[in-house]
């Protein structure tokens, strides 16, 4: 085998293992090359077949990101994307694609609880991204009562549930969620640069607030090489976990 092979199976191990969790960044080249005992260029070598195969991307100015940490949420303790990824020391982005108030599906109706009575629901289309990847479509609708709240978020809000509970005091106390997997539609594939059909896990999901009134129903779409979702079951109970790769 050659040596950028062996160094490149190495870190993939490494990676797998946690052993960069606390950073994200793989050690700079030249550490790599003293810790290996190599060529800074049989480094190289090894990174560039570890970003081929997916396991880490440069980063401008900053090294290599890695891209298979594995990461981990109770879905249990209803973060919010943005919240669980800043507890894991990974830097969550947003950015709204699309926004618009229109009339509610009779499926929003039913998800929402009938909160959509008094108008029209604001449908919002997110792209999200993890250390500046891109790594999951987010598509809400917001029931009437919360339009207003939405709209005046920026564009760029990394965080629109604690934006939402930190400026207007509104908090989210249950969750429901089912999860499964879909082919990327012709529109999933253009935002999230990826071929269509390609393989993308979706959660469903319904967000309360204390008196039972929605706050929320969103579909989130992630590419399948970002996240999984794990069960522990016990004769206690389930729990149901997030990762990401």
């Amino acid at each position: 085998m050659h040596r950028y092979r062996e160094i490149a199976s190495d870190l993939s191990t490494q990676i797998v293992e946690g052993r960069f969790d606390a950073t994200g960044m793989l050690p700079a080249e030249d550490q790599l090359a003293r810790t290996y005992e190599v060529s800074r260029g049989t480094v190289r070598n090894a990174l560039v077949l570890l970003a081929r195969q997916g396991t880490i991307a440069p980063r401008r100015g900053s090294g290599w990101l890695v891209r298979t940490t594995l990461q981990s949420q109770r879905f249990s303790e209803l973060r919010s994307f943005a919240q669980w990824a800043w507890s894991r020391g990974m830097e969550p982005g947003g950015l709204v694609v699309s926004q618009h108030r229109r009339a509610p599906t009779a499926v929003e109706v039913r998800r929402l609880r009938g909160g959509t009575r008094t108008g029209d629901v604001v449908e919002v289309v997110r792209l999200r991204q993890l250390n500046g990847r891109n790594v999951m479509l987010e598509r809400t609708v917001y029931p009437p009562w919360i339009a207003p709240f939405i709209e005046a978020l920026p564009p760029d809000e990394p965080s629109v549930v604690g934006a939402l509970e930190q400026r207007h005091g509104v908090r989210m106390v249950h969750g429901e969620h089912s999860i499964d997997a879909i082919a990327a539609s012709s529109d999933d594939a253009r935002l999230l640069e990826v071929r269509r059909s390609s393989p993308l896990l979706r959660v469903n999901r319904v967000s309360y607030a204390a008196d039972g009134s929605a706050i929320e129903a969103g579909d989130d779409r992630y590419l399948a090489d970002t996240m999984s979702f794990q069960v522990q079951a016990s004769l206690q109970g389930t729990e149901l976990t997030r990762r990401s790769h």
